[in-house]
């Protein structure tokens, strides 16, 4: 019987490289020594730190640097470009390793649900801020930017993310990683409204202090909101929240002394609307929102409605995990079915294909810490051979996948191609990771 708890771990973002963490530490309390294998679709590791966070927001992307000493571990490998699902069935992984953990996150726009969300225009947040950070299943989008008025619907970061790198300017974007081919066409644009439109009221927005307070300080938009729509105080919320929540309603109340039209764009900030239906022929043409109320902690309808003339429309409503065939899946919800991530046996799922896309990157370390505790209580070190067999399974079947030396590889060429003061410039397509790696 071997010495070593074999775990396979499906997703290399946050809550995959936690959980590889925490069971790691756990050497350290007497649990089995453990081998760890992280395997990812693309040929790069982090997930949303590298695809889904915003490009100017570079402090938040040094999570990468803990994540890496990770995968310097000698008993943790990352392999890349390797579909779970298409290359290897999670059946066949069951087989391989005690312990398997999906980890894939929540990659797929959630949808409107209202008529005309399908016309030439509409735009998912995934698929929009992929593109603008160089995830190579996006980099072709190709959204057409040659227009006025964009409208944007959401009360989260996501949103005013999209909305504030629509916004800034080159120089503002230099020291960021915006992907050459996005800073192109929004550089160029010539953006005159966005419109951040959300459903509940500004007490009720999921957005923090720090992202809404950058909206104030952008040097070619200003950032007005509805003097009647702005409370005078941040009225009853959790002692916990009262902070933010300060600083949140002091900044939306500096956006009412701002005036349309101060600078060459102009950011609306919107509530009490829900979109019903997209307008426009085969293309949007714009918004049909009903004015909402929010009573007894429910939103609600008024029956008053009203038009935002746009050419584009991003949703940032949320985000669905993608099914993996083998793996008990809740449709209406988005995410695996599990009992505190235990999905099956020997299969387990953490992080927002757990529980949703909820919380932020730092709530994944706890969730990841806790579904591994379950796994290390209820796993048991056996004859299967973990990475052995799958090496072999790759070698079978001509897979062509990438180690964590081949990601470095690709790391320092995006370095040296980076033009000061940006960090790195992004490669977008597999093919030419390929060609680096293969130099």
């Amino acid at each position: 019987m071997s010495k070593h708890l074999k775990v396979a771990i499906i997703g290399s973002g946050p809550s995959g490289y936690y959980a590889a963490e925490a069971l790691l530490k756990s050497e350290t309390t007497g649990a089995p020594p453990v081998e760890i294998d992280i395997l990812d679709r693309l040929p790069t590791p982090y997930g949303l730190i590298r695809g889904g966070v915003a490009p100017d927001h570079q402090s938040i992307k040094g999570v990468a640097k803990r994540f890496e000493k990770t995968s310097s571990h000698e008993k943790c490998r990352f392999i890349g470009h390797i579909n779970v699902g298409k290359d290897i069935s999670l059946d066949t992984l069951k087989t391989m390793y005690d312990a398997v953990v999906i980890a894939t996150g929540a990659p797929l726009d959630r949808n409107l649900g209202i008529a005309g969300e399908d016309k030439y225009g509409v735009i998912g947040s995934a698929s929009l801020v992929g593109w603008y950070n160089s995830h190579p299943d996006f980099a072709n989008l190709k959204p057409n930017l040659d227009i006025k008025d964009v409208v944007v619907i959401g009360n989260g970061n996501v949103a005013i993310d999209v909305a504030r790198v629509l916004a800034k300017t080159a120089d503002e974007m230099a020291a960021s990683d915006l992907a050459s081919h996005a800073a192109e066409v929004i550089h160029t644009a010539k953006l005159e409204n966005i419109w951040l439109v959300g459903r509940r009221g500004p007490m009720e927005g999921k957005f923090t202090q720090k992202e809404l307070g950058e909206m104030g300080e952008l040097e070619n938009c200003v950032t007005v909101a509805k003097l009647e729509q702005i409370p005078d105080e941040i009225g009853e919320v959790g002692e916990k929240e009262i902070p933010a929540k300060t600083k949140n309603l002091a900044h939306l109340q500096s956006f009412t002394t701002n005036v349309s039209g101060e600078k060459p764009m102009t950011l609306h900030v919107e509530f009490y609307a829900r979109p019903v239906e997209i307008l426009g022929g085969d293309k949007v043409e714009g918004v049909r929102f009903e004015r909402t109320k929010v009573e007894n902690g429910q939103c609600v309808g008024t029956g008053e409605n009203f038009d935002i003339p746009c050419q584009m429309v991003v949703p940032c409503i949320g985000y669905l995990s993608e099914p993996i065939e083998g793996a008990a899946f809740n449709q209406g919800k988005g995410k695996f079915k599990s009992v505190e991530g235990v999905v099956d046996d020997n299969l387990y799922v953490v992080g927002w294909a757990k529980r949703g896309p909820s919380g932020t990157i730092g709530t994944n370390r706890l969730d990841a810490k806790a579904v591994m505790d379950i796994v290390l209580a209820k796993t048991s070190c056996s004859m299967k051979q973990g990475g052995v067999a799958l090496d072999q399974y790759i070698k079978d079947n001509d897979l062509k996948t990438v180690c964590f030396d081949d990601w470095k590889k690709i790391e320092m060429e995006e370095e040296s191609l980076a033009s000061d003061p940006s960090p790195r410039a992004k490669i977008p397509h597999i093919k030419e990771m390929f060609k680096v790696i293969e130099k």
